[in-house]
């Protein structure tokens, strides 16, 4: 620890000194106990300590606490010594305060009454002593002790500017942990007018709080925009002087001008009135301009500081979206940022560029930078780079270039990074299904993307391709040519022989006339195939061939030879020995009528949102733009029933192409659709999440199941049915609830109401869309809900749904499934670190243990599921034991990240689980225990 303002402190130079010649950990622990029976005996016996020796000894004791060490005394005597008025014994003291004190202490009502003291001081150094001390404790009750008085030390005329600055800052702080602190009223104008302070530390830590201030509650700090605007355009027009000496690299206040700049971002439009919004433009134009003209320093920071005020004004381009000429230029900008040395400028130009392309104002301007975006995807060193420059072409792409885009990226996709293959592969099937005029060209570029990335080629892809051939009739043949082409090659991806299967076992027939792929042929070539698959894809295969026997008859023998080989004793696995054994009795015992009838074409699918953009959206939260696509073409589908008598190749095909996986597309079937079902028929109500729910009269209501997913069916009875699809990302979330009405009369004063009081909202935010007041019979209404997670919280909020059912009142409430388990993010770990972490959060109010019975025969596949559903990361081979089971993940609040680790452990013979959890927050450790228990 280096000596304050020049005391030595010999005495703590030598400790530490003697700290590190320690020649092991024993030794270590043996002179830290000298030194502490040394101080305990000074600090009891000695009532003629100095100020400087107990600030010595105090360092002494945060030291040995910094080494990992329990202190528990000396806390009174740093108390002491904030009363001082040295400068350096009254650091010490807030130092050890704020470290070491925790805030249940029995002394913070002393540490309070000398911080309270030193705020009246006319010293500006013990003020601001105070002050960071306030800021780094933050708990709720520096909070309330000090809500009256930081606020006038802030905006009083008095106050020094050193003292603003940080009085700001510490409000700022205070605000994230209690946001109630900041007054309103008269204040709200005070703490603007901060923005018009000629003092650069105040006007830029005033701009930081005021931007808290405004995601808060933007109306009532809209005054800010107009200030905002007019110190921004001072600080940018050269005929103005505002903070003109203030300059870093010859750019003028440019911190500052990028918070302005952010603050801006958060209105939009930024402003109505004509006046201020030709001054920004103004300004912005400025900025630009500024940006061509030639450097007036060679020196990387001057570079640094110019670029971050450009590109702060070309996000606020962006976000205001409604002035052409701005945006072209910023296109234009960016566009010669592309060839620029610094790797992190053409990042940077080809992010912002990801925006402008959704513009309709600039789309075409980015288009014209194709072939250097493209060149940037193949020629790039930087992986991240070439990432971002693939998610420009996606971006720009459109009609008018989606075939050349979609080529030069298979062409890009043989050679590209293991690490980005798979999310290349998912955009290129959303394009060429998004943009495809001619289908037959669409089936080229999957079968395409198989053969070149095959093991990238996820379920929701090949799905997809199925979906789109069954359901036009034009490209069936087509497909058929050209899978069975593609089967034909010596090396063939699993998921080609899967599509070839698929493919074939429906449309083979059209092929078949010619002698090169005739029924025999077919069939031989997929057979060839067999035993290199997966018994999943053996499956499908089996089907194709019961499918064969109904298209080609000539070739029942051969098929059924191969069911017999299959249906012996030892065939390795169950599932296909039993499939193989019911299809040969199937095509023995059935007659023709029967057969075709069994195994007649797949009918259509319905017509439902593609999957694979939900996937995306996913895995790259909050970087794919909005890309809607549906099928423009599909015959009408047939019923449930009808579809049950046909054999699937594979039911998870069908249960992906009814259920809606696009986590909120959110998007209700249009009313006239509802509408039109038949009165008689009330249980076949159009569920938005699909129709792979059952429906019954009785009450189904059980959250406890949404701890492990997201989606599904939260509560349904004879007369209203409740669907929840809901998506999380960090502290934010969203869900949709979607009410469907059973009955044959309409529900009116149809009334969902939050109950979640204010106390309960300063931890978790949540705000409520309205919706109609009448939900018509066989119609469904979505609501969607926003939530905010701003600190840890033990309960989930209520809705009170009331409605009157042929003139009686209904009401009942229901949990939403908002725990706070939802705002995991998963986090990797290898087992050296995870038992560091263990062994670090070993403190008695970090961890919480429950052992509890079995609720069903121990099920270790079941309770990984629901732990991955939970919401951590499931760490593979880190435990010694391979049955127990070890997680780790962050809690997101606004206020602070919670690291947490689960460790759950069967006993298989006394069928029983033993949960511990560990987390760097006492009460996130026993909401999170208290959660999972009972749940396995």
């Amino acid at each position: 620890m280096a000596p304050v303002r020049g005391d030595g402190m010999r005495g703590l130079a030598v400790f530490i000194s003697d700290i590190r010649n320690c020649k092991s950990k024993e030794a270590e622990v043996k002179r830290i106990n000298k030194e502490l029976a040394n101080i305990r005996s000074k600090f009891k016996g000695d009532k003629t300590l100095d100020g400087y020796q107990k600030k010595k000894y105090v360092c002494k004791l945060l030291f040995i606490f910094l080494l990992g060490h329990d202190i528990d005394f000396g806390h009174m005597e740093a108390v002491n010594l904030l009363s001082s008025n040295k400068y350096s014994e009254k650091q010490i003291g807030y130092l050890f305060i704020s470290v070491l004190v925790n805030t249940n202490s029995d002394l913070i009502r002393l540490i309070i009454q000398s911080i309270k003291n030193d705020l009246q001081s006319r010293n500006p150094v013990h003020v601001n002593l105070a002050l960071q001390c306030i800021a780094n404790i933050g708990s709720r009750d520096m909070a309330e002790s000090f809500s009256n008085e930081i606020p006038k030390l802030l905006v009083s005329g008095d106050t020094m500017d050193v003292v603003k600055q940080s009085a700001a800052l510490c409000l700022l702080r205070l605000f994230r942990s209690s946001p109630d602190i900041i007054p309103g009223g008269e204040w709200t104008s005070r703490i603007i007018h901060l923005l018009n302070d000629q003092h650069m530390g105040v006007v830029t830590a005033a701009t930081s709080l005021i931007d808290a201030l405004v995601k808060r509650n933007p109306d009532e700090y809209k005054g800010c925009v107009n200030l905002a605007v007019s110190r921004l355009s001072r600080i940018v027009t050269a005929s103005y002087t505002d903070l003109q000496d203030y300059t870093y690299y010859f750019v003028p206040a440019p911190w500052l001008s990028v918070k302005l700049l952010r603050l801006l971002q958060n209105y939009n439009p930024v402003t109505e009135e004509a006046g201020v919004r030709a001054r920004l433009n103004e300004t912005l134009e400025t900025i630009l301009n500024k940006a061509q003209e030639p450097p007036k320093s060679k020196k990387v920071q001057h570079s640094n500081a110019k670029n971050a005020v450009l590109f702060e004004a070309i996000n606020l381009i962006i976000h205001s979206d409604s002035e052409p000429n701005l945006l072209v230029r910023a296109c234009n900008q960016l566009g010669q940022f592309l060839s620029n040395r610094e790797t992190n400028l053409r990042y940077l130009a080809l992010e912002s560029m990801c925006h402008l392309a959704t513009s309709e104002f600039s789309h075409e301007e980015v288009k014209k930078h194709q072939e250097v975006v493209i060149l940037s995807m193949k020629m790039e060193k930087d992986v991240s780079v070439r990432q971002m420059a693939v998610d420009l072409l996606y971006a720009m792409c459109d009609r008018g270039n989606a075939e050349e885009i979609v080529q030069e990226m298979l062409n890009y996709l043989e050679t590209a990074d293991y690490s980005i293959r798979e999310e290349m592969v998912l955009k290129v099937a959303i394009l060429a299904e998004k943009y495809a005029t001619d289908y037959t060209w669409y089936v080229d570029v999957i079968l395409n993307l198989i053969r070149i990335a095959g093991d990238y080629v996820s379920e929701e892809v090949w799905y997809r391709v199925i979906q789109i051939v069954i359901n036009r009739e034009e490209v069936q043949g087509y497909a058929a040519k050209t899978v069975f082409e593609a089967l034909q090659a010596p090396a063939c991806h699993e998921n080609m022989v899967k599509v070839g299967g698929y493919i074939l076992g429906e449309f083979g027939n059209l092929i078949a006339g010619d002698s090169r792929s005739a029924p025999l042929v077919q069939f031989k070539l997929l057979h060839s195939k067999y035993h290199l698959c997966s018994p999943m894809t053996r499956a499908l295969l089996l089907s194709t061939y019961i499918k064969f026997i109904n298209l080609f008859p000539e070739i029942r023998t051969n098929i059924q030879e191969v069911f017999r080989q299959h249906s012996n004793l030892r065939s390795a696995d169950a599932e296909l020995q039993q499939r193989a054994s019911e299809y040969l009795q199937l095509s023995i015992v059935a007659s023709t009528d029967v057969l075709a009838t069994v195994l007649e074409e797949m009918p259509s699918f319905p017509e439902r949102e593609s999957s694979i953009l939900a996937v995306l959206k996913k895995k790259k939260p909050g970087r794919v733009p909005e890309n809607e696509i549906r099928e423009s073409k599909s015959p009408a589908p047939t019923s449930i029933t009808q579809n049950n008598t046909h054999v699937n190749h594979n039911n998870k095909l069908n249960s992906n192409a009814n259920a809606n996986a696009d986590l909120l597309g959110l998007s209700t079937p249009p009313a006239n659709n509802i509408n039109n079902l038949s009165n008689s028929n009330n249980s076949a109500l159009l569920d938005v999440l699909g129709d792979i729910y059952g429906n019954n009269n009785a009450a189904i209501y059980n959250t406890k199941k949404f701890l492990f997913k997201n989606n599904g069916v939260l509560f349904e009875n004879e007369m209203l049915q409740i669907g929840v699809k809901s998506e999380f990302r960090q502290n934010l979330g969203r869900l949709g609830l979607f009410y469907g009405n059973k009955t044959q009369v309409p529900l009116t004063n149809f009334h969902p109401v939050l109950q979640w009081s204010a106390e309960e909202a300063l931890k978790l935010n949540v705000q409520m869309k309205a919706v109609e007041p009448t939900l018509e019979a066989g119609a469904q209404i979505q609501q969607l809900l926003t939530a905010e997670c701003i600190e840890d919280y033990a309960d989930a909020p209520t809705i009170e749904i009331s409605f009157r059912y042929n003139g009686t009142q209904q009401k009942f409430c229901i949990k939403l499934p908002l725990t706070v388990n939802k705002f995991f993010e998963p986090t990797e770990m290898n087992a050296e670190s995870f038992f560091a972490r263990w062994k670090n959060l070993s403190g008695e109010q970090q961890r919480a243990q429950k052992v509890f019975k079995a609720a069903q025969p121990l099920d270790l596949p079941g309770a990984r599921n629901k732990l991955i559903g939970f919401g951590m990361q499931l760490l593979d081979q880190v435990d010694p034991n391979p049955d127990n089971m070890v997680c780790a993940g962050i809690i997101h609040t606004q206020s602070q990240q919670v690291g947490c680790l689960l460790r759950l452990e069967p006993n298989k013979q006394a069928q029983m689980f033993r949960l511990t959890i560990r987390a760097s927050k006492e009460t996130v450790t026993r909401v999170i225990c208290d959660l999972l228990a009972d749940q396995f």
